[in-house]
């Protein structure tokens, strides 16, 4: 069995991770929440299938944001600058 110590991440994760842990948590909430208004309007406005559309991002962005903070709070990052 591998510790956190022996698990590395590949060089495409690393490079996600690294372009994802710059973006603020806050956007990908404000986006869902964004996406909930427009898709409260879309409903209004009868536009049922699009409104069903655009609320399929909430969860989406919601994991993004859940993505975001782990790479920023436990990401390989804080492991690999340790050991140098």
């Amino acid at each position: 069995m591998e510790t956190l110590e022996q698990q590395k991440e590949g060089r495409i994760a690393k490079a996600i991770e690294r372009q994802t842990s710059r973006i603020p948590s806050d956007v990908f909430l404000w986006g869902a929440l964004g996406a909930m208004g427009l898709s409260f309007g879309l409903g209004l406005a009868k536009q049922s299938k699009m409104s069903t559309f655009i609320a399929q991002w909430v969860p989406t962005l919601l994991l993004f944001g859940v993505y975001n903070k782990l790479v920023k709070v436990a990401g390989h990052d804080l492991t690999e600058r340790s050991v140098h």
